[in-house]
């Protein structure tokens, strides 16, 4: 699974926060949902415009951020 072309970064929406696609939705937000319980089937039902493939793609990209704080470390 890549995170590249699914997870993006516009300055111009939502203070160039990470944001699936050309949604206003966050990677954090996602992985907010999935914290505080939310199933992945869940979430989808929630935002018809998401897919599941969006969701395993923030999970990527917090993986991949994770890992490169942890190698600066």
């Amino acid at each position: 699974m890549k995170a590249k072309g699914i997870i993006t970064i516009d300055p111009h929406k939502r203070s160039g926060k990470p944001c699936i696609r050309d949604t206003r939705i966050t990677v954090y937000d996602v992985l907010e949902y999935l914290a505080s319980g939310m199933s992945s089937d869940d979430i989808l039902a929630e935002f018809a415009e998401l897919e599941e493939a969006d969701i395993l793609a923030c999970l990527k990209f917090a993986a991949d951020r994770e890992r490169r704080l942890m190698g600066a470390a």
